[in-house]
């Protein structure tokens, strides 16, 4: 008479096994999980190990922690954004001495430059684009657990400026939902691909949660920085974009550009801050 606990433990069994199917049917990529946990607080090294690090990234002397962000975000010089619309930024009106680096799309995935962020305990923002990302977004989870910002930049890159709002917003918030979903975090900030945009593109990107649209005041290339307006040299407060190499794939990685744009920042006294801290 042991067939009714012998079905049971069956049913149990099965029960269990489809439990288990779900679960993995409905897992989260371990390094995605990664980037969610990042989300609670970052484990960087301390600041006497960051201190050692910088001659290991070609830097002369160690990169100097930035000062301590203002209680109120900082605004951008000029006129105030209108009612309702998110600013447009290429640099923040501050007088402390920092710039601030932005990287774009997401082609590249050093795995050297994770451990060059985290090393230095170095403050970037990646502005992603899911079309190219691809299948790395797992790159960018490392990222995020060393203290990378992870931002907007649409989920196919194209020229927005011009477009129909529903296709504006299609892009932005599309994007939004992707980090959201995959990291646990709901990018407030946006960069338009090429830098590019209207007024529809101010309105889609206000319906999507953007606070800022965020350019660049100086891009990085072969010979130096290219400045997009005002004096050619650094000054605080500037958005820098560490442009990428993708037409030249056997240029210098990553780590090196961002260590010549480095040494360029520290020659005119000034540091790294993190551009949330500001907007």
């Amino acid at each position: 008479m042991r067939l009714r606990p012998l079905r049971s433990r069956h049913v149990a069994v099965a029960l269990l096994a489809a439990s288990l199917l779900a679960g993995c049917a409905t897992s989260v990529d371990p390094l995605e999980r990664l980037g969610r946990k990042a989300a609670q607080g970052v484990r960087s090294p301390s600041p006497a190990a960051a201190d050692q690090a910088y001659r290991r990234w070609g830097l002369r002397a160690p990169l100097p922690a930035p000062p301590k962000p203002p209680a109120r975000p900082a605004r951008r010089a000029g006129a105030a954004p209108s009612a309702g619309l998110p600013e447009v930024v290429d640099r923040i009106a501050t007088s402390d001495p920092v710039v601030f680096l932005t990287y774009d799309d997401g082609a590249e995935k050093d795995p050297r430059f994770v451990d060059m962020v985290r090393e230095l305990r170095l403050p970037v923002s990646m502005f992603l684009t899911d079309s190219v990302v691809g299948p790395g977004y797992g790159h960018f989870a490392h990222l995020m657990s060393v203290g990378a910002d992870l931002q907007n930049h649409t989920l196919d890159h194209p020229s927005l400026r011009g477009l129909p709002y529903a296709g504006q917003r299609a892009e932005i918030c599309g994007q939004r939902d992707k980090i959201r979903s995959r990291f646990g975090v709901t990018p407030r900030l946006f960069r338009p691909p090429y830098g590019r945009y209207d007024t529809t593109t101010l309105r889609a990107a206000a319906d999507c949660g953007v606070s800022a649209v965020v350019l660049w005041r100086a891009a990085t290339t072969d010979t130096g920085l290219r400045f997009s307006h005002g004096r050619h040299e650094l000054r605080p407060g500037d958005i820098l974009l560490v442009a990428s190499d993708d037409d030249d794939l056997d240029g210098p990685p990553l780590r090196d550009r961002t260590t010549r744009l480095l040494r360029t920042v520290q020659e005119k006294g000034l540091t790294v801050g993190r551009l949330q801290d500001y907007l």
